[in-house]
């Protein structure tokens, strides 16, 4: 298997959090260490548990770790709609990283599946 830097679902991941750093750096001033900070933390935690699991020398690592980037992604996806209901993201801009989201989602469970099968 190529470098985590070379999977698709990592570099996907990788924008995806960025995208979440440019939303969030118009909250609220308040906000910062409050839904700020956890949307950019879980989103930095999805492409960050990619490259640790792939690191890892068993394959049902990287399972493991594919698993807490689930997670991690619906944290920010439950996150993303408090913010949009909220008031400190509109519809369209909430809705692009929710379509992002749900693509990573995709491909994460793709090579969760690639990976399981014999």
């Amino acid at each position: 298997m190529a470098g985590y830097q070379e999977l698709k679902v990592w570099k996907a991941s990788m924008r995806f959090a960025l995208d979440v750093y440019r939303v969030t750096s118009g909250f609220p001033a308040e906000e910062r260490y409050g839904l700020t900070s956890q949307l950019r933390r879980a989103s930095v935690s999805i492409p960050s548990n990619i490259a640790e699991g792939h690191c890892r020398d068993a394959p049902g690592d990287l399972v493991r770790f594919c698993n807490i980037a689930l997670g991690s992604l619906g944290e920010v996806e439950t996150q993303l709609l408090l913010a949009r209901e909220l008031g400190f993201v509109d519809r369209g801009a909430s809705e692009g990283l929710l379509q992002q989201a749900e693509q990573i989602g995709k491909m994460l469970r793709g090579l969760i599946r690639s990976i399981k099968r014999p």
